[in-house]
């Protein structure tokens, strides 16, 4: 006797669950650092941006930054946890990059943490 193949059921339209995200997936996954896991994430897409636009190697980068090639390997691949905000600033200055931080009031009961990049 043949064994039935199973029958794959496609979901229904209702079965689907639309969730709009924060604008920050750390918050959305409920870490308590997200402002800064967010922030540290946009400069390291900067730090990346930069080194692919210049046409540098891992190896050249390395240099540059004054780090080794597989730090530069985890920072290109998102994996921070090594690198502080101060130290990405440096890097951004070593690859040519004015950083400027700008404090204000806020509104709210708690301020936030944003970094913007101008086009160059």
């Amino acid at each position: 006797m043949r064994s039935k193949t199973p029958k794959i059921q496609k979901p229904r339209r209702d079965d689907r669950t639309i969730v709009i995200g924060s604008g920050n997936v750390f918050h959305d996954f409920g870490r308590a650092d997200a402002a800064g896991a967010m922030a540290k994430a946009e400069l390291a897409h900067r730090i990346h941006t930069l080194i692919t636009a210049s046409g540098l190697t891992q190896t050249q980068t390395a240099k540059r930054l004054g780090i080794d090639q597989p730090k530069v390997s985890s920072l290109l691949r998102g994996r921070l946890s090594a690198f502080s905000m101060e130290r990405l600033f440096r890097f951004l200055n070593l690859l040519g990059q004015d950083v400027n931080v700008t404090i204000a009031d806020t509104t709210r009961s708690e301020g936030r943490v944003r970094v913007y990049a101008k086009a160059g």
